[in-house]
């Protein structure tokens, strides 16, 4: 199964350096029945990409927790075996059973620089958005309106050595 984990830069360096990608809580996003089941329409393609969406917002969650965090969303893309469905969580969330070797890392998903002023000003209200706040809400969708780029795993050496 393709799955969407959120991560930090922070993460993305542990992932190179031990060529094994360690999910925080084993918390991963995936196009799972109940998220199928919450949408009148869509292609795989275009649910999979909400999931991967939600997973880029749960990034915001861990880089509000890092004390000195480089502020740019980060997904990795990768195909596992062995998820457990986690609907009570929410439609999209699966929990992984352990570490995923770089060798099962479809693609890796990241901000571009130019997003980082929205995002640091996300990841500091998202509870808040969680919560309602319209004001929240609305900085949220200005990190929100900055498409993640895409970068094959073999260019990981390179990504990190470009931040």
């Amino acid at each position: 199964m393709r799955v969407y984990l959120p991560a930090t830069i922070a993460m993305l360096r542990d992932l190179e350096s031990s060529g094994e990608f360690r999910a925080r809580s084993g918390t991963a996003f995936a196009l799972t029945p109940a998220l199928r089941e919450a949408y009148v329409s869509g292609s795989d393609e275009e649910l999979e990409y909400a999931a991967l969406l939600d997973a880029a917002r749960a990034s915001l969650r861990l880089i509000a927790a890092e004390e000195k965090g480089e502020p740019r969303r980060v997904v990795v893309s990768a195909d596992v075996e062995g998820v457990t469905l986690r609907p009570d969580l929410d439609a999209p969330v699966v929990r992984i059973g352990g570490p995923i070797p770089l060798k099962a890392v479809a693609a890796i998903h990241v901000d571009a620089p130019e997003a980082a002023e929205a995002v640091s000003a996300a990841a500091a209200v998202i509870d808040a958005a969680d919560l309602g706040d319209p004001d929240a809400e609305f900085t949220l969708g200005d990190a929100e309106d900055h498409e993640l780029a895409w970068y094959a795993p073999q260019e990981l050496p390179f990504l990190l050595e470009l931040l």
